[in-house]
């Protein structure tokens, strides 16, 4: 199990938020935390801790003034961290590359695949085929209704027709080369994790997939790691020490190491 860590950028500055705060109509979202550093900053101490594989997501809408003041500010991280960072936020073929030659070392992509509240297969090769499936993260971001966990698009705004199911991650697999889960309804909230979506997760070994949602404490990963038996990575948000939470970041490796 490894420790991803995340670089979340909203009208311009690192923030955490809750996630299913988040609207596109006045770039709002109820924050945790908003940091006086920059996202080179954070770039800077993952790259020297060693921490790979973490991700950078841009939480405004594309084609907004926010957007392009969030956008800035990432390309910023992915240039002070090369190879160390994925990217995610209004993410297509058109803009993959220009992403990738940035520093990034995958594109995250949910909304470009799961359009109108369906897989859209056509745009998913398309975007494969750009990225190529080795640099191509899908983020299957869910939200619970009833007792299914359906895929959130359009920055966790809305829900599609789509189950996050073992099924579905074992079909979309030919396409990319991991996956990120954000657990919506935990998102920001330092609940706990969301023990329905890891139930999915932790049988499924044909890529790397990233939890996020809730995780509040130690024992929260221990659990994690214990549960999934090292197979599910975790991102930590609002409970991390360098984003105004209680958890030493440090000590989140150290355990992550024992899985």
């Amino acid at each position: 199990m490894r420790f991803r860590p995340c670089i979340d950028i909203h009208n311009g500055k690192v923030k955490q938020i809750v996630g299913s705060s988040l609207k596109d109509e006045g770039s709002s979202a109820s924050e945790n935390f908003v940091s006086e550093k920059t996202s080179v900053y954070y770039a800077g101490m993952f790259r020297e801790k060693g921490l790979r594989g973490g991700h950078a997501i841009i939480l405004n809408k594309k084609g907004t003034p926010e957007y392009e003041a969030s956008y800035d500010e990432c390309i910023k991280a992915l240039n002070a961290y090369p190879g160390g960072l994925q990217v995610g936020g209004g993410i297509t073929p058109e803009n993959a590359k220009e992403f990738l030659d940035a520093g990034a070392s995958h594109v995250i992509v949910t909304s470009y695949v799961f359009a109108d509240g369906l897989i859209k297969k056509d745009n998913l090769e398309k975007i494969s085929k750009a990225a190529t499936p080795e640099r191509l993260v899908l983020d299957l971001s869910c939200k619970k209704y009833e007792d299914k966990y359906y895929i959130m698009t359009d920055r966790w705004q809305n829900r599609t027709g789509t189950e996050l199911t073992a099924d579905l991650l074992k079909d979309l697999s030919r396409y990319c080369d991991e996956f990120l889960i954000h657990a919506v309804d935990s998102e920001g909230k330092a609940n706990g994790p969301e023990e329905g979506v890891l139930a999915i997760l932790k049988d499924f070994t044909l890529r790397p997939v990233t939890y996020a949602g809730g995780i509040a404490s130690y024992d929260n990963i221990v659990s994690i790691g214990s549960k999934c038996d090292g197979r599910v990575d975790i991102t930590v948000g609002s409970a991390l020490d360098i984003y105004g939470g209680k958890l030493d970041m440090d000590e989140i490796i150290k355990i992550c190491g024992r899985y």
